[in-house]
């Protein structure tokens, strides 16, 4: 006993000073509900030698048009034009390579290759033959993406992320178009950390520097960036205050030493028919950026439940009986409301409402 009350004065005022000051133990907390749509703008240019001459605008390379809290933005592709349902030579490989029609199995059909085996040996260059597979043909080259990037314009598309938040338990809404943003403002701004940092667009290729990613060496092969969106509101200090912080990331694995199935992609088609009822399609191997926003924060605000719980923890955790508790609220009764008024007005500027009830307390403590 006699070290616990040589310990309590000198202990005491620091757990007291962590609690309430440092752990910010007179607030109430609440977790972030959230909202992101997306809409990203921005033109490029290519000219090649399956396509020609081409425009592409948001609605060629974001696939699909919308997903929840992300967004794909194509930066790369392999083109395979004027693809038919017919029979073609399989590309070379370990079951498709072949002298006669016996090393074809008719029928097979290989997980790792695109049609199914007719059984017969055909030729597939002037030195090779392969077994002839029924399929869309003529079939994808197995070749890497064009470097550079195909549309390596994409650097500078832009993403106006719209973002809504939610503190249900304090009644508390607000989105990231901050009052002071106009539609003059949104039309000329571009998020830049020290001259703009209320503006809600941003040029993708910003967002790969600011992440310390290189966009076209990224955009060859694709991958995943990480936008990430906080809310951390202190909601005792004015609603103007609370304002989201941004930061980025890469997500996806860019490890040299291990680079298989590296990058992001995936195939799609655009099928046409001719006058006679033929289908063909051309088929795409896209590459593209996947921008996934997450959104995290707490909430906090004043609230005497809190107040209560800590004073009473640290009360117990420094040893202090029942029989001294009930002495010092009997004698500090009357006056509490005015010293807990004046403790948050020296704190945070405004006062608290807190009344307390000296007969409770006494049936309480009893």
């Amino acid at each position: 006993d006699l070290i616990r009350h040589s310990c309590q004065p000198c202990f005491g005022p620091h757990l007291r000073r962590y609690v309430f000051f440092c752990d910010k133990g007179y607030q109430d907390t609440d977790t972030v509900i959230s909202s992101v749509t997306t809409k990203v703008k921005g033109i490029a240019l290519t000219n090649t030698s399956d396509l020609g001459l081409r425009i592409w605008d948001a609605a060629d390379y974001v696939i699909p048009a919308q997903e929840e809290s992300s967004f794909f933005v194509l930066t790369n592709l392999i083109i395979t034009p004027n693809q038919t349902q017919s029979c073609c030579a399989e590309n070379p490989g370990p079951r498709s390579s072949c002298s006669t029609d016996q090393d074809c199995e008719k029928g097979l059909v290989n997980k790792h290759k695109t049609g199914m085996q007719t059984g017969r040996c055909i030729q597939f260059s002037a030195s090779e033959k392969t077994c002839e597979v029924l399929a869309w043909c003529p079939l994808e080259k197995e070749a890497n993406p064009p470097d550079p990037p195909l549309l390596a314009e994409a650097e500078k598309f832009t993403v106006l992320i719209k973002n809504g938040i939610h503190y249900p338990k304090f009644h508390f809404r607000k989105r990231n178009i901050l009052p002071h943003v106009n539609s003059s403002y949104l039309s000329q701004c571009v998020f830049n950390r020290t001259t703009d940092p209320d503006c809600p667009i941003f040029r993708l290729g910003d967002i790969a520097s600011e992440a310390g990613e290189d966009f076209q060496t990224m955009a060859v092969h694709g991958g995943v960036m990480g936008v990430q969106i906080r809310w951390d509101c202190d909601l005792d200090w004015p609603e103007s205050w609370c304002v989201p912080t941004y930061t980025f990331r890469r997500l996806d694995n860019k490890d040299l030493k291990n680079n298989v199935t590296t990058g992001y992609n995936f195939r799609f088609a655009k099928y046409y028919k001719n006058e006679r009822g033929q289908e063909s399609r051309t088929l795409f191997k896209g590459y593209g950026i996947r921008f996934d926003i997450k959104v995290f924060g707490t909430g906090r605000k004043s609230s005497a439940l809190p107040i209560l719980l800590n004073l009473g923890a640290s009360l117990g955790l420094l040893g202090t009986n029942l029989e001294n508790v009930y002495k010092v609220l009997k004698l500090c009764g009357k006056n509490i409301s005015i010293i807990f008024q004046k403790y948050f007005y020296i704190m945070k500027y405004k006062y608290i409402s807190f009344l307390f009830n000296t007969n409770s307390v006494t049936e309480c403590c009893i």
